[in-house]
């Protein structure tokens, strides 16, 4: 590998002393005191000396620096206390992890939005489970560490009380398969892992984490379960890192006291008292959190308050205390957890040793877990490379002619910024050869060109004429976000002909990483460096121009070969998965679009949001005192634990009006599907509102005007082009897509994005009915082609034909149950759904949908093609050839095979809805270039285009727009466009 400084080669130590800072922290455990500092040991081979350190998660380059070569944190500890524990070498630190736990809440972490992989295995709990145990290792550095998991047979409790955990439902059948997954890779992970027959996790961490305290140990236990609270103690305390994304929360004696309002050593006195509905633990009749904590705060005990129970003036808690006696002593039993169980294990063994990298490679593998493979860092595979630095003019030139001379080439930036429209150029990579690759420094000493710091930079310049050649073909790895960047500069990128993310997306459209290291490592197992080696993260990370010049040089260069060795594989995938079409006629001529969308924005009205800020925040607070009212009491409202014990326990209105709910370990259930079943009281409905209203103050009235962009006075979005499986674009930074249109709060919120300028208009064109339209040409359902045919209501036309009434007869209500059933066939509607959208009864919605399929039997026919070529194929396609895998087909699970059925009748609908309103905003991006429009394309919704147009202009949009919108396919059915005017969005759409 080849790599030339651009001028003298900058000084490492130098730069580590500018940038380091060091880390010393002081820690108080009762009376012990620890000073750590933090360094690198580097990975045999490395050539770097022990002397080079890396403060504050900054790795600094080193005289033979390789990129390639990766570290491991070594703790430097020095501990005394009086109690004789001293260690000069590593801080002892054990961590129990709670492993029947973090495989629960793994799987519930994916039960809405199950990983599949492509034979069909749900994946979901072991990612979860793995991600979390990684996640341990990287940032908490254990020296010491187990996983302790339940074991089927019975306990110890069971003996005692037979009922115990009777009724917790079976472990879920898609769970079973995944937990050998889970103690493999614990195991390569070098991991121990511990199970007793006849004994609970609990006790087994209980156990170890009160031997490891007296050995001097520092204990860690990974839990969400708030029994092990009763274990806490100055050396021990809980880690619940559990909650998929969440950040580590610590709890210590004090946290106990503040979250249960007990100290550790009455935990379990609460606990006996007030009993455990998941696990069957009985307590005492009546007697909940509130009231458990008071009768401890007063009598010290569980053995205090029986004594005491004859005197206690209620008279009902006093009988349901006398009565329940022994249940309390009993569940006090069981709520304990036991510290002396006969585990064969001792913490000073328990040490974490190096993980079998092999192993875990193979395993991620054939999981699938390409996130994974890279997150392990394997060692990089040996791979050719000769990566220059261009360090003067005639270099510069010499390059130039090359890139010239290829016809098309690989071209990366380098930059201070994730958004393009604050980040300023540090340099250009480029590739014309696998193995080859380039870098262009702006700030090179001394420099490529002479500067002066005055206008476009002359390397900007240099290569304006290369950059804007349409007939030279640019290759990036989301070309988008290069493009705008160079915009930014003030060069517009022409060329634009391939982007490796969005092939890649074509190609796996049910990836969740298109990055490019990952494809790096699932294509080439290739580990790439990873930005933050160069810049840091978090609080202490710097910008790429702050890193010296020979070090980025190398990282982009690698970017820049990679991409190309990329296209080079994915060019030839797409011409064999039929692809390329779709590839070059829809998805690259969208780049430019994209970019030029993004860097307009849309204005927003802040004083009018400011004004809605004022009005909600005035109904908030009414219908917060109403909440009171009806509850008889102040609460938090946001808080699911006292809004279930005040639904659930105070009021009991899940007995009053008969409705079932889910009770779950922290209490019954306060979710949206719940509250909606309870509206026959106002308490309830009052919740919901209170929640619709929080939801739309701080989503959209308070947050949007923050996003506001000073330097245009406008809100620029961000459109993803590889997320959404269905080929749909998606909106973030802010998702503009979600903006509420169909309640009038929602729709005076669309009202405050408005046109430039007061001799401005904002043009919306809307698809009519397009996914009904789409579904009427692929199933070739007669009477809906004749409908579509002659303009008429679909939906009363639907009403008419499944009630077996005249057209002219059909009521709202009947108009309004043929749209449900329209809209939701498509996305796999049934009875339930159905009954509960049209207020009929599951009965009548199954008749309603039956007598649906006998007027329209073609959109069954079409639905159980659907179903059998995903069972057949693994896969379905839009009418333009995207393709989505469908693996889930095949689940034994009949709830995630159900929406795998009804994934594969949505998506070829959907996606070419969606291939069409990308076709359709290359065609009229096409005609504004062509026609000089001053009017801009700003906003794509779904299948709604908005534009900001001047007033001169908004008679040739209204006319124009449609026609182009219309006429980009040739469907058996006409495509309609709706178009409307306004000063703001809520006018025009």
């Amino acid at each position: 590998m080849a790599a030339k400084a651009a001028g003298p080669r900058h000084d490492a130590a130098a730069w580590v002393e500018s940038r380091s800072s060091s880390i010393q922290k002081a820690k108080t455990t009762g009376t012990s005191s620890i000073q750590k500092k933090r360094r690198y040991v580097p990975s045999e081979g490395s050539g770097l000396p022990v002397t080079h350190h890396r403060e504050n998660g900054i790795m600094p380059p080193a005289p033979g620096y390789n990129p390639a070569h990766r570290f491991r944190w070594m703790e430097v500890t020095t501990r005394e206390d009086e109690r004789g524990f001293s260690m000069n070498d590593k801080s002892r630190k054990l961590f129990l992890v709670d492993g029947s736990a973090l495989a629960y809440r793994s799987h519930f972490g994916f039960i809405r939005t199950p990983l599949i992989n492509s034979k069909g295995m749900n994946t979901g709990a072991i990612m979860g489970y793995a991600r979390t145990l990684l996640r341990l290792i990287r940032e908490e550095h254990p020296t010491h560490m187990a996983v302790a998991f339940d074991t089927p047979e019975p306990t110890f409790r069971h003996e005692m009380y037979p009922p115990y955990k009777a009724t917790r439902e079976k472990m879920p059948e898609e769970m079973v398969g995944q937990l050998p997954w889970m103690k493999k890779i614990t195991e390569a992970l070098a991991i121990p892992v511990l199970e007793l027959p006849g004994w609970e996790a609990d006790d087994v961490i209980g156990t170890l984490a009160k031997k490891a305290e007296e050995e001097g140990f520092e204990v860690r236990i990974v839990t969400g379960d708030k029994d092990f609270m009763q274990i806490v103690s100055p050396r021990v305390v809980l880690h619940d890192i559990l909650k998929q994304g969440s950040d580590l929360i610590v709890v210590d004696p004090a946290k106990v006291k503040e979250k249960f309002g007990v100290p550790p050593e009455k935990v379990i006195d609460v606990l006996a008292l007030m009993g455990d509905s998941s696990d069957n633990v009985p307590g005492v009749k009546g007697v909940g959190p509130k009231t458990a904590l008071k009768l401890i705060d007063a009598y010290g005990s569980v053995e205090g308050v029986l004594e005491a129970a004859p005197s206690i003036p209620q008279k009902k808690l006093r009988e349901n205390l006398i009565h329940d006696a022994d249940m309390a002593r009993l569940s006090k039993d069981l709520v304990t957890i036991r510290l002396d169980c006969p585990i064969d294990a001792d913490p000073k063994d328990l040490k974490l040793g190096e993980p079998d990298r092999e192993t875990l490679d193979g395993i991620f593998k054939e999981l699938e877990f390409r996130s994974l493979r890279q997150e392990l860092s394997a060692p990089t595979k040996t791979v050719e490379k000769h990566y220059e630095i261009v360090k003067d003019k005639k270099e510069l030139q010499s390059l130039i002619s090359k890139l010239r001379k290829a016809g098309n080439f690989v071209v990366d930036t380098e930059t201070t910024s994730l958004n393009p429209l604050d980040a300023e150029l540090v340099g250009f990579s480029f590739s014309i050869k696998e193995g080859e690759a380039f870098y262009v420094p702006l700030n090179a000493e001394p420099p490529v060109l002479p500067d002066d710091g005055v206008g476009t930079h002359p390397i900007v310049k240099a290569l304006a004429p290369l950059l804007e050649d349409p007939c030279i073909g640019k290759v990036a790895q989301n070309i988008k976000y290069d493009a705008s960047v160079i915009a930014t500069a003030g060069v517009q990128m022409r060329g634009i002909w391939f982007d490796t993310m969005i092939a890649s997306y074509l190609l796996d459209p049910m990836s969740r990483s298109h990055d490019l290291d990952s494809l790096s490592l699932r294509h080439f197992d290739y580990t790439k460096v990873k930005t933050s080696e160069l810049i840091g993260s978090g609080k202490d990370q710097i910008t790429m121009d702050q890193v010296p010049v020979d070090v980025v040089g190398e990282y982009a260069a690698e970017d820049a070969d990679f991409t190309f060795r990329l296209q080079q594989l994915f060019a030839r995938r797409l011409e064999e998965e039929d692809l390329r079409n779709l590839f070059d006629r829809i998805e690259m001529p969208l780049v430019p679009i994209l970019v030029a969308m993004e860097r307009a924005g849309i204005r927003l009205d802040v004083g009018a949001l400011r004004t809605l800020q004022s009005e909600l925040e005035s109904q908030l607070r009414g219908v917060e005192q109403e909440i009171y009212a009806l509850a008889g009491e102040t609460f938090k409202i946001n808080s699911p634990k006292q809004l279930s014990e005040i639904l659930f326990e105070k009021l009991e209105l899940h007995k009053k009006l008969g409705t079932r709910v889910r009770k779950t370990k922290t209490g019954y259930s306060t979710g949206q599907e719940v509250l909606e079943a309870m509206t026959g009281h106002p308490l309830p409905a009052k919740v919901l509102e209170y929640r619709s209203l929080s939801k739309l103050l701080s989503t959209y009235v308070i947050s949007l005007p923050k996003l506001v962009r000073p330097s245009t006075g406008r809100i620029h979005t961000s459109y993803n082009q590889a997320v959404a499986a269905t080929g749909r674009l998606s909106s973030s930074d802010p998702n503009l897509q979600n903006i509420p249109i169909r309640s009038e709060l929602g729709r005076r919120v669309r009202s405050a994005f408005v046109a430039s300028a007061a001799d401005w208009k904002l043009v919306s064109a809307d698809y009519s009915q397009v996914e009904l339209r789409i579904l009427a040409h692929i199933c070739k359902e007669e009477a809906m082609l004749e409908a579509f045919a002659r303009g008429a209501d679909i939906h009363r036309e639907t009403a008419a034909r499944v009630f077996g009434v005249p057209a002219e007869s059909v009521d709202p209500d009947m108009r309004s149950k043929a749209k449900s059933i329209n809209f939701g066939i498509i996305y796999g509607m049934g009875p339930q759904r159905l009954a509960r959208e049209t207020e009929m009864t599951v009965d009548q919605a199954k008749e309603f949908i039956d007598r649906y399929f006998e007027n329209f039997p073609k959109v069954k026919d079409y639905i159980e093609a659907m179903h059998a070529k995903a069972r057949e194929e693994g896969f379905v396609t839009t009418l333009f050839g995207r393709k989505r895998p469908i693996p889930e087909i095949l689940s034994p699970n009949g709830a995630i095979r159900s929406n795998a059925e009804n994934v594969a009748v949505n998506t070829p609908i959907q996606g070419t809805g969606a291939d069409i309103i990308k076709l359709a905003m290359i065609e009229v991006d096409r005609w504004m270039r062509a026609a000089r429009c001053r009017g801009l394309m700003i906003l794509q919704v779904h299948d709604e285009l908005i534009f900001d147009v001047p007033d001169a202009e908004v008679p040739l949009f209204q006319e124009r727009i449609p026609a182009i919108m219309s006429g980009v396919v040739r469907l058996d059915v006409p495509l309609v466009v709706d178009v409307g005017v306004g000063r703001n969005w809520t006018e025009a759409h």
